[in-house]
C-alpha cells in the first residue's frame, strides 16, 4: 500500500500540494505517478485536498490537522484501513510528482528482505549520490551511511565535513517504507530533540536506535520545496 500524506497549510509554500503541474494538482500527479505499483490513498488533513482527488479518481482520506509528521499522519490512515502488521506501507512525499517507480519497486523489494530476515523493525528509505554544489542546499537532506548502509544521521547541513578531503555526498529521497508493525512503534517513540532542530522526522528512528536500511538508486526526481522548484517542474512539463 502506497500512502500519501497531504497537507494544505505548508509553512514555507502554502497549499503546494495543490500547485497545478502540467494540468494536474501536484498531490494527483505524483498519486498517478505509482498508481500501478497498488493501492494508493492520499491522507490530507482538508477536506479541500479530499475533493480535488476525488475529482480525479484518487483514493482520499481525512487526518487529523494536528500531526507532527507526515508518518504520523500515514500511520492514522492505515489504522483506519486496519492494515495488516505484516503489510508493507510506502510513504510517498505529496510534493515528489517525479517519484519514478522503479525506486519505489526497489524500496519494496528491500522491505520484503528484510521481512523475510526477520528483521525486528522494518524500516527503510533511499539514496543517490550528489556533487558538493547540490550539498550545500539545505533543502536538500543529506545522509551519512555505516558499513552495512544503514543510516547513521539525516542533515540539511552538509554533510560530512570535509576536513581530510575525498568527501562523498549523499543525497536522502524522502520516500520511507515501513512494515505496519514498524510504522506503529516508530509512531509511539518519543519525539527527539534532534528530530526538532533538523526539522527532520526520520531522525526520530535514528535518536531512539532504530535502524533505517538505506537503499542506493539512480534518480533525477526532485521535490518541490519553493516556488523555484515548482517553476522548474511546470517548465518539464510545457
Amino acid at each position: 500500500m502506497i500512502i500519501i500524506p497531504a497537507r494544505l497549510a505548508s509553512t514555507r509554500f502554502p497549499q503546494k500540494v495543490l500547485a497545478d503541474i502540467g494540468g494536474l494538482p501536484m498531490v494527483v500527479r505524483t498519486a498517478k505517478k505509482v498508481a500501478h505499483l497498488g493501492r494508493v490513498v492520499v491522507a490530507a488533513d482538508d477536506e479541500l485536498i479530499i475533493s480535488t482527488c476525488q475529482e480525479h479518481g484518487i483514493e482520499a482520506m481525512l487526518t487529523s490537522t494536528t500531526h507532527k509528521s507526515g508518518t504520523d499522519r500515514i500511520n492514522e490512515c492505515a489504522n483506519i484501513l486496519n492494515v495488516d502488521d505484516d503489510e508493507l506501507i510506502i510513504n510517498v512525499q505529496a510534493d515528489e510528482p517525479f517519484i519514478e517507480p522503479e525506486v519505489v519497486e526497489s524500496l519494496i523489494n528491500k522491505l520484503q528482505e528484510l521481512q523475510k530476515n526477520d528483521e525486528p523493525f522494518v524500516m527503510g528509505s533511499c539514496y543517490n549520490a550528489i556533487n558538493a554544489e547540490s550539498a550545500e542546499d539545505p533543502n536538500l537532506v543529506k545522509v551519512v551511511l555505516d558499513d552495512e548502509d544503514n543510516a547513521i544521521y539525516f542533515s540539511r547541513s552538509k554533510i560530512p565535513y570535509n576536513q581530510g578531503g575525498g568527501a562523498k555526498y549523499f543525497g536522502h529521497i524522502g520516500i520511507y517504507g515501513f512494515s505496519k508493525k514498524s510504522l506503529n512503534e516508530f509512531c509511539q517513540l518519543k519525539d527527539a530533540p534532534i528530530e526538532d532542530i533538523e526539522k527532520l522526522e526520520q531522525l526520530r528512528a535514528v535518536y531512539h536506535q532504530k535502524k533505517i536500511t538505506m537503499i542506493k538508486v539512480a534518480s533525477t526526481g526532485f521535490g518541490i520545496d519553493t516556488k523555484e522548484d515548482l517553476a522548474k517542474a511546470i517548465e518539464i512539463f510545457l
